[in-house]
């Protein structure tokens, strides 16, 4: 029995926001059923027992949308009361959730710092930016409550990140967003790559992230950030951080940075269970924690061949200079969505001059963080 790691939807596809660039609006767009309604506490009792019995040292509850507060917080408030009832092992159990933070008020702010909620807030940087793609769906801009929301959670101590999706204008906009942050104490980043609707072509979009432009963007915001660092100030910044870990020997945290699909289960508002959060439609179904058990999960996962086709790599990815630090990249940016094989990275020339330009940097970070890990112990 592993650890388990779910990320659930409790409100399906739903959302009371209408950002330009929403990939799972896209996502459910390609399956029969569009959204699955919200969770019943019933589903969410079943879920929970049965994780709980499965897992072995830790469990983690990650909620995500759509928009994850639209279930209200009673939700979040039985799911405590069963984590409690099921913990039968003394797990470890995490729990986490990603939200437009529109909703958040005293009650939720409260709630996450009590019971340890890791807090993802959705923000594309300052207002300029954020308010011409994170959207309320009479079209007005979400900034001004996403910053009440952020002062919410600094008064409560809440521990959240921001998260930002890089498109277009958050790429050519980068040097005033970071500044943006780092004035408002937002230490703790991730960069989430704008994805492009399936089966379209690539970089088409307003908003849409080509490799040149990701490359300047990360050329860009590495060094704002190596700048940070040698000052002796902290900021945490996910890719960053998994690239260190790589270049110290260690496996990174985020499964796009593996090289292969890992095993996630993504889970629906009806119970339904899916092999990767870019992948919840029909032809991806593993079955429902509702009438299945995990081992019933596992086989039908083996069926898709879901993770053995992610480690299939083009020709060129096991010659090249910076594979360790790639690993050929996320299955999403290599699936040609038409064989069902696996083909280059779409951002293979970005990652490659980007390594190129920074990695004397990272190595010299990487190696500091050694020599401080070998005095501590």
């Amino acid at each position: 029995m592993p650890p388990i790691n779910l990320l659930i939807k409790p409100a399906s596809s739903g959302c009371n926001l209408a950002c330009k660039y929403c990939f799972y609006y896209d996502v459910s767009d390609n399956r029969n059923i569009k959204s699955y309604g919200k969770m019943s506490t019933d589903t969410l009792e079943v879920i929970v027992q049965k994780a709980m019995e499965y897992a072995e040292g830790s469990c983690t509850f990650a909620f995500q949308g759509g928009e994850p507060t639209l279930v209200g917080l009673p939700f979040y408030e039985k799911l405590i009361e069963y984590q409690k009832k099921y913990d039968k092992e003394n797990l470890s159990i995490q729990n986490a959730i990603q939200t437009n933070g529109t909703l958040i008020d005293e009650e939720w702010a409260k709630f996450f710092r009590k019971n340890k909620f890791l807090v993802g807030l959705s923000m594309d940087g300052h207002k300029g930016v954020n308010d011409e793609l994170r959207l309320y769906r009479d079209g007005k801009g979400t900034f001004e409550k996403l910053m009440e929301t952020t002062q919410l959670f600094d008064k409560h101590r809440v521990e959240y990140n921001i998260l930002t999706v890089v498109t277009r204008q958050v790429a050519e906009n980068i040097k005033e967003i970071y500044k943006f942050y780092i004035e408002n104490n937002f230490r703790y980043m991730q960069f989430i790559p704008c994805l492009d609707e399936i089966h379209e072509e690539r970089g088409a979009k307003d908003y849409s992230l080509t490799p040149a432009l990701y490359e300047k963007f990360l050329k860009d915001l590495f060094d704002l950030w190596y700048e940070t660092i040698k000052s002796g100030e902290f900021v945490y910044i996910r890719y960053f951080e998994n690239l260190m870990q790589l270049m110290l020997g260690y496996y990174p945290e985020a499964c796009g940075m593996m090289g292969t699909c890992t095993y996630q289960n993504v889970i629906e508002a009806d119970g339904g269970v899916y092999p990767c959060d870019f992948y919840v439609m029909d032809e991806y179904y593993i079955g429902n924690l509702v009438t299945d058990d995990f081992a019933t999960i596992e086989k039908n996962r083996a069926k898709i061949d879901f993770i053995n086709q992610s480690q299939h790599k083009d020709s060129g990815c096991l010659k090249c200079k910076w594979y360790k630090l790639c690993h050929g990249g996320c299955r999403r940016d290599r699936d040609q969505f038409t064989d069902g094989k696996m083909g280059r990275n779409y951002f293979c020339t970005t990652y490659k001059g980007f390594f190129k330009y920074s990695y004397s940097r990272l190595e010299e970070v990487a190696r500091h963080i050694a020599a401080n890990m070998q005095k501590k112990y």
